[in-house]
């Protein structure tokens, strides 16, 4: 995994070569770097299929995203179609069969090596699981394809966003972007990071975390009453929906003091349990309990991976260009991107 994400940041770093002393918009560079970490983890030897999979993907997202509030009326909504309706279904469709194409060569080429063996990756792990000797635990196409979905979501959309908005941050307070670059040069120097080395980012940790308590990557959750409870003096009856604002929890000043709206990553400096003293409904912004974001920890990693790879060539700052504007479409993303000015390091 931890290669798979060093060799795509190389990548975008050799196309960033072009931008130093210039402003680039890090939002859309990370939106390709975290396509192509998911496609190459997830795909492996498959990466190109599955990249164009997890584009097709990131469309029909934004087509769900645009037409979330829209009324469908019983009966009559497959009449009323309009050009989002047939471009998500060419979509669907598109998504189907190029995993039914995947599918198949991962068959013939286990058939051709005369063994059970799928790949390892975790296209492969689905493939098998599609396979299964016991037909009770055996998933269908479209669970392969809402497993693709709920990948994308977590792996993608989640770092895509949590890197810029952190980038963003670092931006305008350069000596925390400083103090991140020490840590970064005295664990790794100029070699690439490695998992031990990763561990050890404390600094690096504090400011992600800070980032992920301003900027959450979902503000947002839902959640469904299963029995009637008690919370004080409300009571909730069984079937009930009920949203929960991890913005507000996030910036609740009775939590996080009257500057909870400020930057300020000190707060987690012996860790998230001291930062909340003890509430973990305080902070939660990959969710609670057992249905917690699945990607949180792939998240992080990335993020770590590719924040010390660009403190090692680059430093940032905000270009004038940049205007302020965090919108919610499935994840908390910058409106019209993250601008900033590179310099490139000496050494």
């Amino acid at each position: 995994m931890i290669p798979a994400m060093v060799a795509s940041v190389e990548m975008m770093l050799a196309r960033w070569k072009k931008h130093c002393g210039n402003e680039i918009d890090v939002y859309d560079e990370f939106r390709i770097l975290t396509s192509d970490v998911i496609s190459r983890t997830a795909f492996g030897s498959s990466y190109l299929e599955g990249k164009d999979i997890f584009d097709m993907l990131g469309k029909l997202a934004m087509l769900a995203v645009k037409n979330f509030f829209k009324i469908r009326l019983p009966g009559i909504s497959w009449i009323l179609r309009n050009g989002d309706d047939i471009e998500a279904d060419k979509l669907e469709k598109g998504i189907h069969e190029s995993i039914l194409r995947l599918l198949k060569k991962r068959e013939e080429k286990a058939l051709s090596k005369g063994i059970d063996d799928y790949g390892s990756d975790f296209f492969g792990l689905l493939v098998k699981a599609y396979h299964d000797d016991d037909v009770s635990k055996r998933i269908s196409i479209e669970d392969i394809v809402d497993e693709c979905k709920t990948v994308y979501i977590a792996g993608q959309e989640t770092t895509n966003v949590l890197l810029s908005w952190t980038m963003l941050l670092l931006a305008v307070h350069t000596d925390w972007q400083e103090e991140a670059r020490n840590e970064v040069l005295r664990t790794f120097g100029q070699q690439t990071p490695s998992p031990d080395g990763i561990s050890k980012l404390k600094i690096m940790s504090m400011i992600i975390n800070e980032s992920l308590r301003l900027y959450p990557p979902i503000i947002m959750l839902r959640r469904k009453v299963d029995r009637e409870v008690r919370l004080g003096n409300l009571t909730l009856p069984s079937n009930m929906s009920v949203s929960m604002s991890i913005l507000t929890a996030h910036q609740d000043p009775v939590t996080w003091s009257e500057d909870a709206h400020l930057f300020k990553p000190e707060r987690f400096a012996e860790g998230v349990a001291k930062a909340v003293d003890g509430n973990p409904a305080a902070y939660f912004p990959f969710g609670l309990g057992h249905r917690m974001c699945v990607g949180f920890n792939f998240a992080l990693i990335e993020a770590k991976i590719t924040l010390s790879m660009i403190l090692q060539h680059y430093s940032f700052t905000l270009s004038p260009a940049y205007v302020h504007s965090p919108t919610s479409h499935i994840t908390l993303r910058p409106q019209h991107g993250v601008q900033v000015m590179l310099s490139a390091l000496q050494g």
